[in-house]
């Protein structure tokens, strides 16, 4: 997990349910530098969806990677633009 590239800022959204991780998530990416990539560690089962649909419609950000285990969902966001 996260072998591949360099995590920038990590964001912990635990205990904290839809829609604030993709909430958190968005205000987190627009502070961050083209290339930067954020891990965003939440423990909401909803967010693998939400944070993959909320990249997959949203232009300068690529989801990179998501993980799951022992109720941690990760996922790892890159600022494209």
């Amino acid at each position: 997990m996260s072998s591949e590239y360099e995590v920038t800022e990590t964001l912990d959204v635990q205990g904290e349910s839809c829609p604030m991780p993709v909430v958190k998530t968005k205000q987190a990416i627009d502070d961050l530098a083209e290339g930067d990539v954020l891990e965003v560690v939440a423990t909401d089962s909803g967010s693998m969806s939400d944070i993959d649909g909320w990249a997959a419609g949203t232009d300068g950000v690529d989801l990179l990677e998501q993980a799951e285990g022992d109720g941690i969902y990760k996922h790892y966001v890159a600022k494209t633009d």
